[in-house]
């Protein structure tokens, strides 16, 4: 039996255990490794940590650069400054003892026994001892000065600087600050630099608000941990722990959200401008930046306009206690509002003034003193007082004379012709005039007033309603009215032109008269009194407002030669419609208009152009814009002295006659009007100062029944019975004499050396000399007061 032969082959032992530990098998791969929860936090977090910084340092990128790039700059929109006038006091001059203290008055100078501090003086009868503040002028900044003012019975006598001893040749008393046109209307600022604000206030204020400022990086964790414990005792929010720094990074760069976000970027900005600026640099944006209160609609920001706006004078002049009003304020201006809460607020300032005093501040007679005064907050808190009509002028003249150089928000400065002692007067005259007036014409008058210098033009009050704070239509530049009896003086100053045909004696016939226009209508004007007269002289006719004297005179000089001496006096022909009774003011004018006409008959026939605007300058004190006062000849200067000669006889015994047994001394000028039914009741009066322009009426156009003798010039009345009048004295021209005049039987006047009235005369040939060479005395110049 075959056995089957067994073939020889080698077989793989099974994988023991230990086998498999030595290497994977082939063909297959190892299974992942499983990672801890704490590798895969660390492999997350890294990456977002990456992220982060990542993000970190390219926001830290963006907000340094919007940081820098705002600070490098001009850091606020600063708002334009408008200052009023500058008065200039000089020996010699006529500006009384009076005159100064109701300037110092106006300017928030502070009365006192003996002026040691700037903002003070002291005032006997002849004397005023004065601190004038320091002040940028136009030509550059003059420092505080301390002198005596001695005066007489003609004006000021001397100016004495108590520094050194010596006489100065004058003195400028810095201007009023009128207000502002606001880059932003919701926000204001007056700016100063760091070493311009009190060193006890900042010592006040980071005692307060940040006691760590210069040591910290611009967050300071002491003062967030201090504040936590604080709160925590109190068991709410009572104290923050943010810096400075840190507040002025949000009020800059940030909304006033409540997050943690916003908080976060605040803290970020406010280490960016630690680094990248110095302390100084940080704190007096913060001093400028601010908020304190609410003006109206506008924000107070920074400490120098609060001192403005609460207590009326510059920060630099404040005593301890009004400065560590202001500092208290900073943590709450709604809340610690001096106007609404005053017990809380004063609460508040005299913890402020403790930690003065526990820090050394203040020492223990100093609190003492500070804690027991009053709040002391200026009546009617305000900021410098809007003329609203006043700036309305303002805007028209910076868009004509300085236009694309003009930007509200460079922080330029606006010197002005605005008299504040004048405004101030014609608006308390305009405030107790109108309601006296109302009981006789009934509710709804309404105002408008121009004050204009007599020799240069310049706008010293405007008031554009019966309310002069209202920012609404300004009845002073933009009210067209019948302008009544005040178109005749221009009627007689053509007449005078022509000295060869007429004189102040010269009759003219006041007779009913009858015009027909070539429609076939007629106008037959009558005087107000609806009596004629016959004949009357030519000044009388002027004085008393006579209508038909006037017309008939018009008619005969002829209406195009009327219209030629209205244009030379500044009113615009296309204002004017050439029919007869245009001689009787039937054509429209604003007090603006009427104010340029009668500034050219009272300055001898020189037209100086109406300006409110005197100098512009920017933030570095470079000149954009510098006005420079002209008066050009218009119409000959010996017809408007007689025609202003004639206006002071409307004072003396005309319409305008209830002035003159008060003021008859001052020698005014005067001229009412009075438009048809008695709807605009107009005057203008004239001293030596001043023209002023006042209108009375309704802007419905009703009847007022008012004339202007017992309307508007009551209200002039009453601004004399505040500011008194300088006396009208006019330099007597070439050829003018006086003679007499003797009246006729027929009533009429002749020139006669030895008549029963004497009158100037323009005697252009001298043929008065002539015919009164036996009797000179009779053609010397008149003791009139011209």
């Amino acid at each position: 039996m075959n056995t089957p032969k067994k073939t020889s082959t080698t077989r793989r032992k099974p994988a023991t255990k230990s086998t498999r530990k030595a290497g994977p098998a082939r063909g297959r791969k190892t299974p992942p490794k499983k990672k801890t929860w704490l590798q895969k936090l660390w492999s997350i977090g890294w990456k977002l940590g990456l992220v982060f910084i990542t993000l970190m340092v390219a926001a830290g990128f963006y907000l340094n650069g919007v940081v820098t790039q705002r600070f490098a700059g001009q850091l606020f929109e600063l708002p334009t400054v408008v200052y009023a006038r500058v008065m200039t006091l000089e020996p010699g001059s006529n500006q009384t003892i009076t005159k100064v203290r109701q300037e110092l008055d106006v300017l928030n100078y502070r009365k006192v026994a003996n002026p040691i501090r700037e903002g003070e003086y002291s005032a006997s009868s002849t004397k005023i001892e004065l601190f004038r503040r320091p002040f940028t002028f136009e030509n550059g900044p003059e420092p505080a000065r301390h002198v005596m003012l001695y005066f007489d019975n003609s004006g000021l006598k001397r100016i004495q600087s108590l520094e050194s001893k010596a006489d100065l040749g004058f003195l400028r008393i810095e201007p009023k600050m009128l207000g502002m046109l606001e880059a932003k209307k919701e926000e204001t600022r007056l700016f100063l630099k760091r070493e311009q604000f009190p060193e006890a206030m900042v010592a006040a204020l980071l005692s307060t608000e940040d006691r760590d400022f210069y040591q910290h990086g611009g967050v300071s964790p002491l003062a967030i941990a201090r504040a936590f414990v604080v709160n925590l005792k109190a068991g709410r929010a009572v104290q923050g722990g943010s810096t400075l720094t840190q507040q002025l990074a949000k009020n800059l760069f940030l909304s006033s959200e409540k997050t943690l976000w916003r908080k976060f970027k605040e803290a970020y900005i406010a280490v960016i401008l630690d680094y990248r600026f110095s302390k100084d640099k940080i704190l007096e944006a913060y001093l400028n930046e601010v908020y304190l209160g609410q003006n109206g609609g506008e924000a107070i920001h920074g400490f120098a306009l609060a001192s403005h706006y609460y207590f009326g004078q510059p920060l630099q002049e404040l005593r301890i206690d009004q400065l560590a009003m202001l500092v208290g304020m900073v943590k709450g201006p709604s809340y610690y509002n001096p106007i609404r809460h005053p017990e809380r607020t004063q609460e508040r300032r005299n913890l402020v003034l403790e930690l003065m005093m526990t820090q050394n501040i203040l020492t223990a007679s100093q609190y003492s003193q500070a804690v027991s005064r009053d709040l002391d907050l200026q009546n009617n808190p305000h900021l410098g007082k809007r003329q609203p009509a006043y700036f309305e002028q303002l805007q028209r003249e910076l868009k004509d004379k300085v236009g694309d150089k003009f930007k509200a928000d460079t922080g330029l400065r606006l010197f002005t012709t605005l008299d504040p002692v004048s405004q101030t007067y014609l608006e308390q005259a305009v405030t107790k005039t109108l309601p006296q007036l109302e009981q006789r014409s009934g509710k709804g008058l309404q105002t408008a007033v121009v004050a204009v210098d007599r020799q240069t033009g310049e706008i010293r009050a405007m008031i554009g309603g019966r309310n002069s704070g209202f920012d609404g239509f300004n009845r002073a530049l933009s009210a067209s009215r019948q302008i009544g009896s005040l178109a005749k003086p221009s009627v007689y100053l053509t007449a005078l032109e022509q000295p060869e045909k007429y004189n102040l004696g010269t009759t003219i016939d006041d007779k009913p008269i009858t015009l027909t226009n070539k429609q076939g209508k007629t106008w037959s004007p009558k005087n107000y009194d609806r009596k004629f007269r016959g004949e009357v002289p030519l000044y009388q006719a002027m004085s008393r407002s006579l209508n038909v004297p006037t017309v008939n005179l018009g008619m005969q000089l002829g209406i195009p030669a009327v219209m030629e001496t209205l244009t030379k006096l500044g009113i615009d022909k296309q204002e004017i419609r050439p029919v007869p009774s245009m001689f009787l003011g039937s054509f429209t004018l604003t007090p603006y208009q009427v104010s340029q006409m009668f500034q050219t008959i009272t300055n001898s026939g020189k037209r100086a152009p109406l300006t409110a605007l005197r100098t512009v300058m920017d933030v570095d004190g470079n000149v954009l814009y510098e006005s420079i006062p002209r008066a050009s000849q218009q119409v000959p200067q010996q017809a408007a002295w007689l025609t202003t000669y004639i206006m002071k006889k409307v004072v003396s015994e005309g319409t305008s006659r209830s002035l003159q047994g008060q003021y008859g001394w001052a020698t005014l000028a005067a001229k009412t009007g009075t438009s048809n039914d008695s709807r605009d009741s107009w005057f203008v009066g004239v001293d030596g100062r001043e023209v002023v322009t006042i209108w009375t009426g309704r802007d419905d156009n009703k009847p007022t029944k008012l004339t202007g003798a017992n309307g508007s010039l009551r209200t002039y009345a009453n601004y004399l019975a505040q500011r008194a009048p300088e006396r009208l004295t006019l330099p007597w021209p070439s050829k003018i004499v006086t003679t007499h005049f003797e009246q006729t039987q027929a009533g009429s006047y002749q020139t006669d050396c030895g008549g029963d009235i004497e009158l100037p005369q323009w005697d252009i040939n001298g043929d008065l000399k002539d015919k009164c060479k036996n009797n000179p005395s009779r053609w010397l110049k008149s003791l009139f007061d011209f």
